[in-house]
Formats: structure tokens, sequence, C-alpha cells
């Protein structure tokens, strides 16, 4: 025979590990959850509404229009623009570039000397190591989606050293 203090600790003890989860989850479960995400609203923004700045870092006439993001701080998505016959000597990027050509030809050069040329619609990944060319056909200017998880940014191959050895030159004053 169970006596009634052990009785009541039992159904108290099967209350607690087993019931009381299952009601707290119901409880749980009836309250209103806010939504996992927001609904987003559309993005429609018309050639030529888009703000064109100078690209961070770029020579002169580079352009960009960006999309979402801040390229100077982080990840984005822009477009940028290169004059007809633009070209960016050997340089590397701090982060992995995404691009698709837009319109004109890319050309794109490696540290070697090849050069391949990109016609529109096609994708070009440049890792943040590779130092590269970039250049627009003189035909006509050229445009690129690019995408990044980073910030955007050109490292001309060889600047410091030239930085230093031109420091390194210089007249000392006395």
């Amino acid at each position: 025979m169970i006596k009634p203090g052990k009785w009541f600790s039992g159904i108290l003890l099967v209350f607690l590990v087993g019931l009381a989860p299952a009601l707290f989850a119901a409880e749980e479960a009836a309250k209103p959850k806010p939504k996992a995400h927001a609904a987003a609203m559309p993005v429609v923004w018309p050639a030529d509404q888009l703000k064109w700045v100078d690209a961070p870092g770029a020579p002169a006439g580079v352009k960009m229009a960006v999309l979402w993001g801040d390229p100077m701080k982080g990840a984005f998505g822009a477009i940028h623009k290169f004059p007809a016959g633009f070209k960016a000597e050997l340089h590397t990027h701090s982060s992995d570039l995404h691009s698709v050509v837009l319109s004109g030809t890319i050309i794109h050069g490696e540290a070697d000397g090849k050069e391949t040329r990109l016609p529109p619609g096609s994708y070009l990944f440049d890792p943040h190591t590779e130092k590269h060319t970039t250049a627009c056909d003189a035909a006509s200017e050229c445009t690129l989606f690019v995408q990044a998880a980073g910030k955007f940014d050109i490292k001309m191959v060889g600047e410091k050293k030239e930085a230093a050895a031109k420091k390194k030159a210089a007249p000392v004053k006395k």
C-alpha cells in the first residue's frame, strides 16, 4: 500500500517532470509570435534614377552606383562603370569580387600577362589575393554588376614598395 505522502510526492514528480513542460510549451505555442521575416518591399529602380559616384580608390573616371550595403565598410552590391579605353594596372582587392558584365567588353588580365575578353553576360570571380589588371575595350564604356561580402578597395601592386623607395631616396632635411 502506498502511503498518502509518497503518493502525493509521486504525482507531483510526474507533473513536474512530464506534464509541466508540456503545459508551458502549449502556453508558449498559443502566444502570438512575431514573424521571422518581415514582408520585404520590392525595390524598383529605373536606370536613369541610379546615383553614380566615384568608385572609392579607383582611377579617375570609374563610377559606381550602390544598390545595397556600404562598399566602404562591408558587404555590398553595385554597378560599376568604366570609360571606353580604361585600364587599371596590376592590383588586388581586400574582398573577393563576383562580377557580371552588363555592357561593353571587359578585359581581365592576369599577373602573367594573359588576357581574357569578357563580353556582356560573362561572369568573373576575382579572389582577394589575385593580382590582375582590369580594362575596358575602347569601342564603348563598360558596366559590371559587382557583389562582395566585404568592403571595396583597390590595392595597386608595388605601391608600398614605390612609396618606401621614394621615402628612402628623398633628401634628408637638416
